[in-house]
């Protein structure tokens, strides 16, 4: 299988800082990756250079065949779906809805002047349908609720049809049953043959998709384990680290932590 992300040894600094540390990740066609780690560990910095948002400062860095710093940023981002809580910022809570996600076609945030073929349209909205919120396609942006806005973004991310797909902490601000319908669409999305490469952040166990395929760990801006989601999330490697005894329990295909 051709690789869609291959990230050897990329180190971020800013501000005096290590974001990342000599991080490497590679990801291949038809993979669906989760990656976790606790706070502060580079997950939302590894996940915004995986979408070309970001130089590393060294190591290397290829996007679906390019290499970052030898390739048009704003040619190769419409190829890559992002959802992201640093993206909700740049939408205008003004916005419609059916906006957010259209004007994704040409990977701007905000409709100005640009014209959109009615076929951009339909496709917008149907993806809305398809993560359940089709009838709030007439709303304005800065009236929906935190789980609203997600599935919103995981929409517009899909616009394009990217080769690869990132999403940044999905379930994150959702209650119980938006978790669960989420992680249920995320499921039938992984399982679609024809669906991009995956890569999605979160911090609870709880919310990888039975049908993802790999996990990355990662702690101090480093990726301290990835391969095979079996031999990743394991009691032994998540307490390590999250710096606690940890174990893991599956029930019909779906995984929970508890301390130990």
């Amino acid at each position: 299988m051709t690789d869609v992300l291959s990230l050897q040894d990329v180190t971020v600094v800013r501000g005096g800082k290590k974001l990342l540390d000599s991080a490497s990740l590679t990801v291949k066609e038809g993979e669906r990756w989760v990656v976790m780690g606790p706070n502060g560990a580079g997950k939302t910095t590894l996940l915004q250079m995986a979408a070309a948002r970001l130089h590393p400062t060294s190591g290397t860095a290829e996007i679906l065949g390019e290499t970052m710093g030898r390739v048009d940023v704003f040619e190769l981002r419409p190829r890559v779906g992002l959802a992201s809580s640093s993206l909700t910022g740049h939408i205008p809570d003004d916005e419609k809805v059916l906006d957010a996600v259209v004007t994704a076609a040409y990977g701007v945030t905000g409709r100005w002047r640009e014209e959109y073929e009615r076929f951009d349209e339909r496709r917008a909205f149907m993806l809305l349908e398809k993560w359940g919120v089709g009838t709030l396609f007439h709303r304005r942006f800065g009236q929906l609720s935190e789980g609203e806005k997600k599935r919103v973004q995981i929409a517009r991310a899909l616009m394009t049809d990217p080769e690869l797909l990132l999403l940044d902490e999905p379930g994150g601000g959702l209650d119980l049953g938006g978790r669960e319908d989420l992680v249920a669409r995320l499921n039938h999305l992984a399982r679609n043959p024809d669906s991009p490469a995956m890569v999605v952040v979160t911090h609870h166990v709880e919310e990888v998709p039975p049908g993802f395929t790999h996990a990355a760990l990662m702690a101090d801006g480093k990726v301290v384990h990835a391969g095979e989601i079996d031999s990743v999330l394991t009691d032994e490697k998540l307490s390590e680290v999250f710096d606690m005894p940890l174990q893991i329990r599956e029930v019909e295909g779906r995984r929970f932590a508890s301390a130990r």
